[in-house]
């Protein structure tokens, strides 16, 4: 059911002027679509319980989203529960779409309250709709007591309260208190002053360090070649097809083609590792362990 191009009041005003079904009809329509997939049965049991999801809908409002974008999961919801009910059960459909257009509007609310995810469990979400609620009253029954609660204590009475982690609590508070700001939003009211992305630290590698990393792979580089340079053009061919290639080959490719058994390319390769290492330490011990 589309809703774009409609207003609140049109949508309330249609809504409210549909047909009210009594049991009988309901059910009727309700195996009509089930059965046999009668998609005016449905519109019909869909038209009829919108205003049920508008006045749903309009208890989120506080969450701060339009109300046509809360209607329109709402009906989603809505059309969900028309879908899956089971006329067989013995129970109206208005009890059993009251879940889904809750749930419609729920997952909605939370995938629009932030641009980071503010819950995904079936805990953060029951906190994400209750906690302020069960705060307040927390803080009613506190003061009738004469008591003063300081903000550990309250939190652990909501953790308690909802059945939730402590952790949960608190990571829903600063998610609930804060809202969401450009990281190139300035710090002050001064065109000048410094972005907010500014302050942020780079994680990537200093200058400096770049620099002397760059200069110890030249090296490292130039020590390579020389100790490659030291070998024979058989012993070069064995350790750049077994070393330096993107997929390295198998002593017994090697040997095919050479004309060696895989034992003696072995032996060849054991070899010019020997005579590059003896190269590579006599230019630098350090080099040593990263080569072994």
């Amino acid at each position: 059911m589309a809703l774009d191009g409609f207003s609140d009041q049109t949508l309330s005003r249609r809504a409210m002027q549909a047909e009210l079904l009594d049991a009988e009809t309901e059910l009727r329509l309700a195996f009509a679509w089930r059965d046999e997939r009668d998609e005016k049965a449905l519109h019909r049991l869909v038209t009829a319980y919108m205003r049920l999801a508008i006045s749903m809908a309009a208890k989120f409002r506080r969450y701060g989203a339009p109300m046509n974008d809360l209607i329109q999961e709402a009906s989603l919801g809505l059309m969900k529960a028309a879908d899956k009910f089971d006329p067989d059960r013995g129970v109206r459909f208005s009890t059993y779409a009251v879940w889904w257009i809750k749930a419609s509007i729920q997952d909605y609310v939370m995938r629009n309250w932030s641009m980071v995810r503010t819950g995904s469990t079936s805990s953060q979400k029951s906190l994400f709709f209750n906690m302020r609620r069960v705060q307040a009253r927390l803080e009613r029954e506190a003061l009738a007591r004469g008591e003063n609660l300081d903000r550990h204590q309250m939190r652990q009475l909501i953790a308690t309260e909802v059945g939730v982690p402590l952790h949960d609590v608190e990571m829903m508070e600063g998610r609930l208190a804060g809202s969401d700001f450009s990281l190139n939003a300035t710090q002050s009211s001064d065109d000048e002053g410094r972005e907010w992305i500014e302050t942020l630290e780079d994680e990537g590698a200093q200058q400096s360090a770049q620099v002397e990393a760059d200069k110890d792979i030249d090296t490292l580089r130039d020590w390579l070649v020389t100790a490659l340079n030291g070998l024979n053009e058989r012993e070069r061919f064995i350790v750049r097809e077994r070393k330096l290639r993107d997929e390295p080959r198998t002593l017994e490719s090697l040997g095919n083609e050479l004309g060696l058994s895989k034992e003696r390319v072995r032996q060849l390769e054991a070899a010019a590792f020997g005579k590059m290492r003896k190269a590579l330490e006599a230019q630098s011990k350090e080099v040593h362990e990263f080569f072994v």
